[in-house]
């Protein structure tokens, strides 16, 4: 009799904790919810994180506020959603950057990227393209390839620094294919990009911001990160369509909350952030800046987490990559 009234005790008190999560989930949001960015305002994740703010204030009926914690990485906005209070009133934008490939690179963050966050819901993917300087005889990745392994060490790699999605895109690539090329770190994107067009350097991974320079020839694309083809380049494959699958070179943006936030926050926040992609006005100021609007379900999104992350730490391991 004993054990049967502590298993109905145990029942009624999981029903309790249901119909109050279920309240709380009704009723919220009750204040402000804050939405937190690690980088500083203007850049790419800022701007992302403001067009969903706008919509989610409108459609919730409680202001959506960004709250910028620049340094170390998205560190710091990470480590303050992670010891926030489950309660869905901190959450907060990541990226592959910032969620998987600074986690794997940095053991000693305060924070687990997987463990310690409730995952929302994915929210663009957006390409990086193998680019290359025309002064390189190779017509496609094969061909560099072929090039590369005949001259190891002497092709060049730029990317807006150690640990950016490109260099570890580039990393990933060496793998893959046996080749050694060279990495230079540069202080962001732009002197990077200039050394690019000069010949300075030879290769490097990047958005599809420089469409242009493509299109101009002053650029060879050999190959898109991701599972299709961009439009304005559609005669340039993917890495798949290439031959090379397992070079996975894209970025991926997602809002992720505190771990322990009830589920039916989560699934709010989500249906939210799934009804702001079908929105005409945001979808196609996304896809102009050469982003791909994707939702997907909370349980879809950590699983991309987890995996990625895992992902990254094998390359860092097998690269033998450390920040100085």
């Amino acid at each position: 009799m004993r054990n049967l009234f502590v298993a109905l005790c145990g029942v009624a008190a999981l029903s309790t904790m249901s119909v109050a999560f279920s309240i709380h989930a009704q009723q919220y949001p009750t204040k402000p919810i804050r939405f937190l960015v690690g980088n500083a305002p203007g850049g790419g994740t800022d701007t992302v994180a403001r067009i969903f703010a706008q919509k989610m204030s409108e459609s919730m009926g409680r202001q959506v506020i960004v709250d910028n914690r620049a340094g170390a990485t998205g560190a710091v906005a990470s480590m303050l959603t992670a010891k926030a209070a489950p309660d869905g009133y901190s959450i907060l934008i990541i990226t592959r950057s910032s969620h998987s490939i600074s986690p794997a690179l940095q053991s000693d963050l305060p924070y687990h990227p997987v463990r310690d966050f409730a995952a929302v819901s994915l929210l663009l993917t957006s390409p990086n393209m193998l680019l290359m300087h025309p002064s390189v005889p190779a017509a496609s990745v094969k061909e560099l390839v072929a090039y590369a392994r005949a001259r190891p060490g002497t092709l060049a790699f730029g990317s807006s620094g150690a640990g950016s999605v490109g260099h570890m895109a580039a990393e990933l690539f060496q793998i893959v294919t046996e080749t050694k090329l060279v990495h230079v770190p540069y202080k962001g994107a732009s002197p990077a990009v200039n050394d690019l067009l000069s010949g300075r350097i030879q290769l490097m991974f990047i958005g599809p911001t420089l469409v242009p320079h493509v299109k101009s020839g002053k650029l060879k694309a050999l190959a898109m990160g991701g599972p299709k083809r961009l439009g304005s380049l559609e005669d340039v494959p993917t890495f798949v369509e290439a031959g090379y699958p397992a070079v996975d070179a894209s970025q991926w943006y997602g809002v992720v909350t505190t771990a322990g936030t009830p589920k039916p926050v989560v699934d709010r926040l989500n249906r939210e952030i799934g009804a702001a992609l079908q929105k005409s006005d945001v979808r196609e100021r996304l896809i102009e800046t050469g982003f791909d609007p994707t939702s997907s379900t909370p349980q879809q999104f950590a699983q991309i987490i987890k995996d990625d992350f895992a992902r990254w730490q094998k390359v860092v391991k097998a690269a033998g990559i450390k920040l100085e």
